[in-house]
């Protein structure tokens, strides 16, 4: 092998000598011709921007089961004994960027979620406890607050995050495994990720910037030093960083920001509609000229894509020129404006192609919400229901068209969570009597007679529960 190596680089060096000057002469290279090209470096963009960086530390108090054979209902039930919790102090660690000068920092929601005491470290190492605006678990975002007593922070500014290309170059900047604050560099790889979770509007930037745990709130920014991307997740089989991470795009948080400082609460716009990829199946059976975009499987009545003449069956290929391959990028292209802004959606099916004018709007409460804890003796003790209605299906993540009573959440170590309940899950019947209301649901329960017979449906099951004091 070392014979073969040096006859190669020989052989290399007889051509090299071999070259006129003339050759030499004729490349297109250009010499750098002064230190500042020779030392290319983004040392004054991170210089601008890791002060904006912080760190987000939250601490909660959980209830851990001290033996988990007592969460079993049927050992409850069999040997009459109740689970014997313990408490136990549980840290998060993660990064988040200062995007308002009088410290309002913008982080993931699941960096902060759960906890009772939050603290911000600046990159001077100064501590602030934060509390919390808004955390918004559909969007993994929460925006926080600390108290400067007037002084003036560092920030990072909002890019437009719709006018990044694949091969830009971008840093991310956080504080992965608490080593300190560390900066990496790397190239958006991909645009438009939307199959990284579970959530209707979560559409990713994917980037090989190397993003660890830690990283999670930190900025990905791109070479002018502004905010591209809020770091989130990675894929990795061992925890660390494979060259595959992925950002929130700045364009969704700025809408987030702007609804925690606006009262509180994030209300996105909606287009009233539903809907599946346009496989190559489907295109084919439909005379598409070739997959990609949204089929429409429900659009909801006096909503914004019926009041625009949308019905099922129609084809979304594109929001405002740009296209759409699923429901969970059609969702993120809504929510990046505002209700009341006009989008045009181009649609194919049903006629020619066309161009739509669609006017967005909120989805509706109706009925309201009448948002109750469930109290007493029975299988929903401890957990929280609510009436069904766009809005809240929206929230939940759930068919647009549902109506009936849904459990909104479920307390750890209640008796709805030994009995199986879930979030999402819709409370059909009651010993027989069907169930379409809070009020209904209440009056069910309590006139059981300890006894309750109930069918529930989760997803496209339908489960039946039987319980007897």
């Amino acid at each position: 092998m070392k014979s073969n190596l040096f006859f190669a680089v020989s052989l290399a060096g007889l051509i090299a000598l071999a070259q006129p000057p003339a050759a030499a002469q004729s490349r297109t290279g250009t010499v750098p011709q002064s230190m500042p090209q020779i030392q290319l470096t983004f040392a004054p963009v991170v210089k601008r921007v890791a002060p904006a960086v912080v760190n987000v530390y939250a601490r909660s108090v959980v209830q851990a089961p001290m033996n988990p054979l007592f969460n079993d209902p049927l050992f409850q039930r069999f040997f009459g004994v109740s689970p014997e919790f313990r408490q136990r102090v549980q840290q998060s660690l993660g990064s988040g960027v200062i995007v308002r000068s009088d410290g309002v920092v913008l982080t993931n929601n699941h960096v902060v979620e759960g906890g009772q005491d939050i603290v911000v470290a600046l990159a001077d190492k100064r501590e602030f406890k934060a509390h919390v605006l808004l955390a918004d678990a559909r969007t993994d975002l929460a925006v926080l607050k600390i108290d400067t007593k007037g002084e003036k922070l560092p920030t990072v500014d909002f890019g437009d995050s719709d006018r990044l290309e694949v091969g830009d170059v971008v840093l991310a900047i956080g504080d992965p495994f608490g080593v300190g604050q560390t900066v990496t560099m790397g190239i958006v790889s991909a645009l438009a990720r939307t199959q990284v979770s579970a959530s209707d509007y979560q559409f990713f930037i994917q980037t090989d910037a190397a993003i660890n745990p830690g990283n999670s709130g930190g900025a990905l920014v791109t070479t002018d030093g502004r905010l591209a991307g809020i770091n989130t997740a990675i894929f990795s089989q061992s925890g660390g960083s494979v060259g595959i991470g992925f950002a929130i795009p700045a364009n969704l948080a700025r809408r987030v920001v702007e609804g925690a400082l606006g009262g509180g609460a994030v209300k996105l716009a909606w287009i009233g509609a539903d809907g599946q990829p346009v496989t190559a199946e489907v295109a084919q059976s439909m005379g598409l000229p070739r997959p990609g975009g949204v089929l429409l499987k429900s659009v909801f009545p006096g909503g914004p894509a019926a009041n625009a003449g949308l019905r099922s069956g129609q084809v979304i290929e594109s929001v405002d020129g740009t296209e759409v391959d699923d429901m969970q990028g059609l969702n993120y292209r809504i929510a990046t404006h505002k209700a009341g802004d006009v989008v045009h959606v181009h649609v194919e099916g049903g006629g020619p192609a066309h161009d739509v004018a669609v006017t967005l709007g909120f989805p509706p409460e109706t009925p309201p919400r009448q948002l109750t804890a469930v109290a007493g003796r029975n299988p929903l003790t401890g957990a929280k229901v609510e009436n069904l209605s766009p809005a809240v299906a929206v929230d939940l993540q759930l068919d647009l068209m549902e109506k009936g009573v849904v459990v909104a959440s479920v307390a750890e170590g209640t008796i709805s969570a030994n009995q199986g309940f879930r979030t999402g899950d819709i409370v059909r019947t009651v010993n027989g009597v069907a169930v379409s209301s809070v009020s209904q649901l209440q009056n069910a329960l309590n006139s059981a007679g300890g006894h309750w017979e109930m069918i529930v449906q989760r997803g496209g099951q339908k489960l039946t529960l039987s319980v007897s004091e």
